[in-house]
This record gives C-alpha cells, sequence and structure tokens, in this order.
C-alpha cells in the first residue's frame, strides 16, 4: 500500500526520490519503496528523512510509534499457523502464482507441495516465462545434515528418499530459462517459501516433523526486518549450494 502521506509532503516540497535519497544517504530505490510499497525504513534513517522534511516522523511512518523493541508484534507478521498442516496447499500456489519478480524455495523435500499440487512444477516454468526469477534449493540426500534430520525426526532414511523425490520431481525444470535448481547440505532451521514481497517460514522444531512445526507469514513492510533476515539467510545458503545438472 503506498505512503499517500510521504509521496503529498514530498511533492509539496519539490522532492524527488533522488533527491531526498542523497540527502538521506539510501538508495533511490529505498525511497521509491517507502512512497509507492509502503515500506518502513528503520528508526534512525525515518528521523533523518523525517527532519528534512519538516514533518512528524509517526505522521509519516505510524509503524514507528513505539520502539522496535516495546512492539509486542512486528508490523511484518501477517499471520501465525500453529503447524504448517493448518495452512492449505493452496496458500503456496496462490503465493507463487502471485509474484511477478522472485520465486524462492528453500527446504530439504518439501514434496507435500507436488503431491497436492502435481502441476507445481509446470506453473512455475509458466512464471518464469513471465519474467520471474525462480530459484529452488533442495536438501542433498546425501549430507550428513539431511541424514542427522531423519534421526532426529525419527524419520530415519524417509527423509532421504523424500529429497530424492522431490530432486525427480524439480529435475524436469532444469535448463527452463529464469528457473535454477541446487542442492544443499546446510542445516535446515526454517524451509522458506518466498513469493516477492511475501514469505512462509516453516519453523522447525526439534525431534518434529516439518508438517507439525509453525508457519509465520511474513510481508515485507521495513528495511532490514524479520523478511529481510530470512532473505538474507537464503542467500547465504544459495552461495553454498551445488547446481543441479542436466
Amino acid at each position: 500500500m503506498a505512503n499517500e502521506r510521504l509521496r503529498a509532503v514530498m511533492a509539496a516540497g519539490g522532492w524527488t526520490h533522488e533527491t531526498l535519497a542523497e540527502k538521506v544517504g539510501v538508495d533511490p530505490k529505498s525511497v521509491e519503496r517507502w512512497v509507492n510499497r509502503g515500506r518502513v525504513p528503520r528508526r534512525a534513517t525515518a528521523l533523518r528523512a523525517a527532519e528534512l522534511l519538516s514533518e512528524d516522523v509517526h505522521a509519516l511512518w505510524p509503524a514507528l510509534r513505539q520502539p522496535r523493541g516495546a512492539r509486542g508484534v512486528s508490523p511484518e507478521l501477517v499471520a501465525l499457523y500453529t503447524q504448517r498442516a493448518d495452512l492449505a496447499v493452496s496458500a503456496y500456489i496462490d503465493l507463487f502464482r502471485q509474484a511477478r519478480q522472485r520465486i524462492d524455495v528453500l527446504v530439504y523435500a518439501a514434496v507435500f507441495l507436488h503431491e497436492a499440487y502435481p502441476r507445481l512444477a509446470e506453473l512455475l516454468a509458466d512464471q518464469a516465462a513471465e519474467g520471474c526469477e525462480v530459484r529452488i534449493l533442495l536438501g542433498d540426500a546425501d549430507s550428513l545434515n539431511v541424514q542427522q534430520r531423519g534421526r532426529e525426526e525419527r524419520f530415519g532414511h524417509g527423509i532421504e528418499s523424500r529429497c530424492r523425490l522431490a530432486l525427480m520431481h524439480f529435475r524436469p525444470l532444469v535448463g527452463t530459462p529464469g528457473v535454477r535448481l541446487r542442492t544443499h547440505g546446510t542445516t535446515l532451521y526454517n524451509s522458506l517459501y518466498r513469493g516477492d514481497d511475501q514469505m512462509f517460514v516453516n519453523c522447525h522444531v526439534w525431534g518434529v516433523n516439518a508438517y507439525g512445526a509453525p508457519v509465520w507469514h511474513l510481508r515485507r513492510c521495513e528495511e532490514g526486518g524479520m523478511f529481510d533476515t530470512y532473505t538474507d539467510s537464503f542467500d547465504a545458503v544459495w552461495g553454498s549450494s551445488q547446481p543441479v545438472e542436466e
């Protein structure tokens, strides 16, 4: 949602995205996100911008009215599900279908998506054809961390089999323009499902299968918040992963 008040104040003062960005010390794209997407900057940045615009920072960004540590709930939290099983598979499909720029998936297997929606690979290929960048990270079935997860969840070799099954489902996408598929052997603290500025975070719990662990639904509305923490985590795993070859 656009920040109409900020837009009006900038227009009245003759401020462009570029001039405000230069004075505040951020990228012009950040200012564009504040104005057109309703993003909330870091408090120090917001204070500098409000001072330049001669405005009350809380009037420009009401979400900053309370100190970050005093907020009971992050403004980025859309919903919290007690367990993944409470979230319909259609919600994941809608998340991917509505994406226009980026789809990221970080899991060990997540075979439940293909089991409930067999056209998933086709959907992702269609999204890539429309210009959406798709990145998929699957667990390496031979990695020690995947095997350890199987023991912790009392799932044994089943999780290794599901990693291989997931790779079988996604492998037809290898070579598809706009789609990149990799495997990783990291400790998976959270499974991530991202579509542009929204994300489902399946928070893993020791000894509990993923379907029984909670899910956060996040929407990015401020820089450096929870959403960015998880996207940074995805990028870190991506950097250590191995491409799946044709």
